[in-house]
């Protein structure tokens, strides 16, 4: 957990580096590194104490720098970094094809660099290239007064000085067919369980973020299997309870562990949303409300643990939002999961990561393990989303609601989906919020932003005005859509 940086093309002034660094402070670290090189710089931040996530390490080949975790075999006191740097020097730019973890890094190497972001995208990466010199950070905002333009490595891909951007080898990840829905929820179960395993595996996970859905519910079940003294996390509207936190309530009195939950006054809200903005680097309303309340989820955690397992991914994977889109033929319900898994990285992930780095909380996505994803590729729409055949609501998440089906109360196994921002009771707080301050004529004076992007609401207005306020024009490319159907 931490951030990186550099600078590539000519020589640095160390206090460059220093200040790009300590933009990104919140990610989580407390000391800096900076290394001067003979054609420019690089830094990274990271806690006082030995912290395996962030590192840089020299050697006969590589300067290399991690922003994340690696769930990978290891010799006795190696890092990630030391992980990433011997399976790169021993198989070059293949070994991200079956590199297991959660990461974004960069590999110096004498006159080259290169950087690389895993197949699902949670940790950033931004980048920009000018008149032969190269600026990259964890991070957007370390950038700016440096490029006006900025660019973000998609998942899943490489950029190197000699070769700019291409796919990364393609993934190996081998899991097993089935014939029946009933070894197909066995062999997810067993896949989310190894998961929750492999990412608890080296003690630094100290709590569940329980928003009471069936998503978190199912990873805090399995996590007290490895763990039962972990504390399970969940926020709530001060001025009326929201319907999640009932359930979060009865799933933590179900596992009998330790419950805290975070009471979000009115007045936050309208504090944090200028905030909000500057750590998401986006103005899209869906994302911006979104982060909001993984962000006061978040500050609680920072209080008992630096590090947490949350549900995010699920219902990319396995059909979370059918329900909500009744009437979408088969073909169309894959084209969506398509798209709402290509542009995570940009939207529900990007909240998830800005949300919990602004409190300086790590966070692990069971998942998101690269097993699970290649096993919900197998899974036919039909055991995602099960229709009754009679025009009624079908059930989202059908196998994954089997698979665990006797770990988790009725009531909360059965619960139908509601937005984590919507179920908090987030949305209706931020409308109230900007209330007055934007109306609908603003919005037909100002439809659009500089970039072309369609603004679609007086609320999306606002946040594009405070984006634009502290980000250049050409950060715009940082927004992404979350709702694809807008």
């Amino acid at each position: 957990m931490g951030s990186i940086a550099g600078i590539h093309g000519h020589e640095v002034d160390e206090r460059v580096i220093q200040d790009m660094l300590e933009q990104m402070e919140h990610r989580g670290a407390n000391r800096i590194d900076i290394e001067l090189l003979s054609k420019g710089a690089v830094g990274w931040s990271r806690r006082s104490e030995p912290d395996p996530s962030v590192s840089a390490l020299e050697g006969d080949r590589a300067f290399v720098m991690l922003d994340g975790v690696l769930y990978e075999p290891r010799e006795r006191g190696e890092s990630d970094a030391d992980v990433l740097k011997r399976k790169y020097e021993q198989e070059g730019e293949a070994c991200f094809a079956t590199l297991d973890g959660s990461y974004a890094c960069a590999i110096v190497e004498d006159d080259r660099v290169l950087l690389a972001r895993d197949y699902v995208g949670a940790r950033p990466l931004i980048y920009g290239a000018e008149d032969g010199v190269l600026r990259y950070a964890s991070e957007a905002k370390a950038l700016i007064g440096h490029l006006d333009r900025v660019d973000e490595l998609p998942p899943g891909h490489l950029y190197s000085t000699d070769t700019g951007v291409r796919e990364m080898p393609d993934p190996q990840c081998d899991v097993p067919d089935f014939e029946t829905p009933k070894q197909g929820a066995r062999v997810l179960r067993e896949l989310l369980t190894a998961a929750v395993e492999r990412e608890m595996a080296d003690g630094a996970v100290g709590g569940v973020a329980l928003s009471g859905g069936l998503d978190s519910s199912i990873i805090a079940a399995i996590a007290k299997q490895f763990d039962g003294q972990l504390t399970l996390f969940s926020s709530t509207i001060a001025r009326y309870p929201s319907p999640d936190i009932g359930y979060a309530k009865r799933m933590a009195e179900y596992l009998g562990l330790e419950h805290r939950i975070a009471e979000i006054h009115d007045e936050e809200i309208a504090d944090v949303i200028p905030e909000a903005i500057w750590y998401l680097e986006s103005f899209d309303e869906d994302c911006v409300s979104g982060f909001v309340a993984n962000y006061f989820t978040s500050r609680l955690v920072s209080s008992g643990t630096n590090c947490t397992l949350v549900g995010e991914g699920a219902d990319e994977l396995f059909g979370g939002y059918f329900a909500e889109l009744p009437g979408l033929s088969k073909e169309q319900r894959t084209e969506l999961s398509e798209t709402l898994v290509s542009i995570a990285y940009n939207t529900a992930l990007r909240r998830l990561d800005r949300g919990w780095l602004a409190h300086s909380v790590d966070y692990r996505t069971p998942f998101l393990d690269p097993a699970v994803i290649a096993f919900s590729r197998k899974i036919p729409d039909e055991y995602k989303y099960y229709e009754d055949g009679h025009g009624g609501r079908g059930v989202e998440k059908w196998i994954l609601r089997e698979a665990f089906a006797g770990d988790l109360p009725e009531e909360n196994r059965s619960r139908t989906k509601m937005r984590f921002a919507r179920g908090v009771g987030i949305d209706d707080l931020m409308d109230e919020a900007i209330a007055g301050d934007v109306t609908e004529e603003d919005l037909r004076k100002s439809p659009r932003t500089a970039g072309g992007l369609t603004l679609n609401s007086p609320k999306e207005l606002h946040y594009y005005r405070l984006f634009r306020s502290r980000f250049p024009e050409g950060y715009e490319s940082l927004t992404a859509r979350w709702d694809p159907f807008k």
